[in-house]
């Protein structure tokens, strides 16, 4: 473990995976429609959710904030490429919008057999180290090939329901190109135990990261509130007032790249979990994770985009390394670590060599 610089006893984890609410079952709606919406002068300047909602009254004005959110509805303009809006709160101009319904997350997520790396398990839990490209449960657009399909397939009817229907076993998140250790229940009485050791903080969790050039001072702790950003409702952000206190513990481990840093590998611990809060600061340090297609704003210097195109790198470089807790059912202290995942190895023996 790393020392933080005000230490902690206890850390959250990094939630992850869903950039945007969950999309219920459609109301009355084929699956994958794409509905227009000509918004009349009578409705024009009302906010846009309402707007919708009212001339459209069989979507209602819940399902449309989420589709906004989403990147679903449009205005289409005359002769050009519809444009999205992103604000439900805006003032709606007159015109027609299309409104693209994805299709409907199955009720019940399918048994996959997919093969699992098993760090531990026993009759109450399992942990697992989930490899990048793999969500944690369905969501829009992802039905398929999740951590609860495979466990599903792994544990059998035992999981089945456990801590809800959609997201049986699942009690926290990794984004879906984050690795690294994930623990899951397998019976009630351990999900309702590891829940309440998550609300409590009482989880060990640290976090590698490859980062563009390094965060200053090399160690420190930052606090900031973190919220959806206004510009884009499918990004998270630091903001000035609102969202939620969020806490992130850094040291730089390792620098590449001579006096000058062009990257480094950073240990993260967390005091808080917000969604996507250490891709989000540290990109407010200066030194977004390499590869992140949503946070990582300006190129990295030439030998490090060299570096990253040379072993097709294109995900976040980020990994949950350590999950220690004490078992809720056995009080057993388990603690476990997993290096690298092969393209961080890859990527950090590359920057070694700058």
């Amino acid at each position: 473990m790393i020392p933080s610089p005000d230490p902690i006893a206890t850390l959250d984890d990094e939630v992850d995976d869903l950039d945007i609410p969950d999309l219920d079952v459609l109301e009355g709606r084929a699956a994958g429609e794409i509905v227009r919406i000509d918004l009349g002068p009578d409705l024009a300047g009302q906010r846009l959710d309402k707007a919708l909602a009212t001339a459209a009254p069989d979507l209602s004005r819940a399902r449309l904030q989420a589709l906004i959110a989403a990147g679903q509805v449009s205005l289409v303009v005359e002769g050009g490429e519809p444009r999205p809006m992103a604000d439900g709160k805006a003032k709606a101009p007159a015109g027609v919008y299309q409104v693209r319904v994805p299709p409907p997350v199955a009720a019940e997520p399918e048994p996959e057999d997919i093969p699992l790396r098993v760090l531990y398990e026993d009759a109450h839990l399992i942990v697992i180290d989930k490899p990048p490209g793999m969500a944690a449960h369905p969501a829009p657009g992802c039905d398929t090939g999740t951590l609860v399909n495979a466990l599903l397939f792994h544990c059998g009817a035992s999981l089945s329901g456990i801590g809800g229907v959609a997201r049986p076993g699942i009690v926290h998140r990794l984004d879906k190109e984050t690795s690294g250790v994930m623990v899951a229940a397998k019976t009630d009485a351990a999900h309702q135990g590891l829940s309440a050791l998550f609300a409590r903080h009482d989880i060990d969790r640290m976090y590698l990261a490859l980062v563009r050039g390094a965060p200053h001072p090399p160690a420190a702790t930052i606090t900031t509130q973190l919220g959806r950003s206004p510009g884009d409702r499918k990004k998270m952000a630091v903001l000035k007032s609102g969202g939620r206190e969020a806490i992130t513990h850094y040291r730089v481990e390792k620098t590449f790249g001579g006096d000058k840093p062009l990257a480094a590998r950073v240990a993260c611990r967390l005091e808080t979990g917000r969604t996507h809060q250490i891709r989000v600061h540290l990109a407010s340090k200066g030194s977004p994770c390499l590869g992140d297609p949503v946070y990582g704003a300006g190129a990295p210097a030439a030998p490090v985009k060299a570096a990253l195109t040379e072993i097709g790198f294109s995900r976040q470089a980020l990994h949950a390394a350590v999950l220690g807790f004490v078992h809720p059912i056995t009080g057993e202290t388990l603690r476990f670590e997993t290096p690298l995942p092969p393209d961080m190895a890859a990527l950090e023996a590359a920057l070694e060599a700058l």
